[in-house]
């Protein structure tokens, strides 16, 4: 597939391909490259029970691509057009599958030497960053400080999924089946170590009026994160960033801030 401006001029050329996640299922990802040189590479995770395609992951993808970076954006086990079972996965796959996609990307491509993770995803990527060597910047838009931040989205659940195991609850106007096991992943985790001790660049991009993850999040991730980091505020976008002109400028700005690390 080619992307073109207005004037039909080629932006750039986006490829289906698909390898193997972290539970063995099949997942389905898309590379998108410039036109032109690759200057580098990216890997980006969407947000919680998100696709690779929705606006906000195909709008910064394009837009990293101005800046002659090559996009890789796959769908998490369960999602989108991925193999598997969603009440299967919590958090720790979702780790795992990224290092599976930056797997993938060195031994076809090139490995990523930046990570973008929205939302949830941006947890996941700082999460998964020391298993991605060749990864020298990360850069999160409106991620959780703390990975049991997503327990709230079902909380009323809470009793149920813990009484019978598992519940069916609608996020994003969708039935999702949560299991216990999920809940038990998320509230395991140590996201105070994995951002204390990152050891990359680091930009925290948050909307202050984000209604879904409070900008509290991001101070809580900045003031834990070591330098070098940086802070973007997004002004008045929402969580899921549904304004394409919001994607555009939080990529332009990743792109730039990155050029600093992923180019040396």
């Amino acid at each position: 597939m080619l992307w073109h401006n207005d004037n039909g001029v080629k932006l750039m050329a986006s490829e289906k391909f698909d390898f193997k996640g972290s539970l063995g299922e099949t997942l389905a990802a898309r590379i998108d490259k410039p036109n032109g040189d690759i200057k580098s590479y990216a890997l980006f995770a969407h947000c919680f029970t998100g696709s690779k395609d929705i606006l906000a992951s195909k709008y910064i993808a394009q837009t990293l691509n101005w800046h002659g970076i090559a996009v890789v954006r796959f769908d998490f086990t369960g999602l989108g057009e991925s193999d598997g079972d969603f009440a299967n996965t919590n958090f720790t796959s979702n780790i795992e599958d990224l290092v599976k996609a930056a797997d993938y990307m060195r031994g076809n491509f090139e490995a990523p030497s930046l990570l973008v993770g929205h939302s949830l995803g941006g947890a996941a990527v700082i999460a998964a960053a020391h298993q991605i060597p060749e990864a020298d910047a990360v850069a999160t838009i409106g991620a959780p400080s703390d990975s049991k931040h997503v327990g709230h989205l079902f909380e009323a659940h809470h009793d149920e999924i813990l009484k019978e195991g598992e519940a069916e609850v609608c996020l994003a106007n969708r039935p999702f089946k949560i299991k216990k096991q999920f809940l038990n992943d998320i509230n395991n985790q140590n996201m105070n170590d994995h951002i204390a001790h990152l050891n990359k660049a680091l930009m925290v991009m948050h909307a202050p009026l984000d209604k879904t993850v409070g900008i509290e999040n991001a101070s809580q991730i900045f003031i834990k994160a070591k330098h070098p980091k940086s802070y973007i505020s997004l002004d008045d976008s929402d969580h899921l960033m549904t304004n394409k002109e919001d994607c555009v400028y939080a990529a332009h700005v990743i792109a730039r801030w990155s050029e600093r690390y992923i180019y040396r």
